[in-house]
């Protein structure tokens, strides 16, 4: 039979803080990227979304338009 001490997990909160110190000494090595970077990354973000909002708001008007026109509800 195992010895008791041996399967014994440590407390939550010992993990939890060998958990934090983990991950505090692993965001120490990121290479974090310059502000330009962020800001150029953040504009195509913000593009592409804009470029989908379009799309689909064109699909969805062309789909209304058809509806309206096949069913002859609405204006």
């Amino acid at each position: 039979m195992a010895n008791k001490n041996e399967a014994k997990k440590p407390n939550i909160f010992v993990r939890m803080g060998k958990k934090l110190k983990e991950t505090f000494s692993e965001l120490k090595r990121v290479t974090w990227p310059t502000f330009p970077k962020v800001v150029k990354s953040t504009c195509v973000v913000l593009g592409v979304v804009v470029v989908f909002l379009l799309v689909v708001t064109g699909i969805n008007q062309l789909f209304q338009f058809l509806l309206e026109l096949l069913t002859g509800i609405g204006g």
